[in-house]
């Protein structure tokens, strides 16, 4: 019988050779571990029935829904506050601030705002 020389890790031999029994070889070893073992993980794709699909079809698409839902009911509700932000705007150029606060030259360092458009 041909036989063939593999390479392992030092842990990994020490490993095996704590699981090897007495009577047996490393190549029975493996062999019993192979066979101990619960077999190719990709036997188990396309084994739901029928019915196990269409259920898990109906949860994703409820689910779905419901995140559409609360990101409209979201969407909507950022929308209002900026609306209302908006409209306690005394300057009525956007910034929120009054003329007063758009004449004054002391720089509020609570006050921080994103410019954009522009490069660094």
């Amino acid at each position: 019988m041909a036989t063939k020389t593999i390479g392992v890790r030092e842990e990994v031999y020490e490993r095996l050779r704590a699981r090897k029994r007495d009577d047996e070889s490393f190549t029975d070893l493996l062999d019993r571990l192979i066979d101990e073992s619960e077999g190719d993980w990709r036997d188990g794709f396309g084994s739901l029935s029928t019915e196990e699909v269409e259920s898990i079809r109906e949860s994703a698409t409820a689910s779905r829904k419901r995140f559409n839902e609360s990101a409209a009911e979201r969407q909507a509700a950022a929308i209002d506050r900026f609306a209302d932000s908006s409209d306690g705007d005394e300057g009525g150029d956007g910034s929120g601030r009054s003329d007063d606060d758009a004449d004054s030259d002391e720089t509020d360092p609570d006050d921080a705002r994103i410019e954009t458009g522009g490069s660094a």
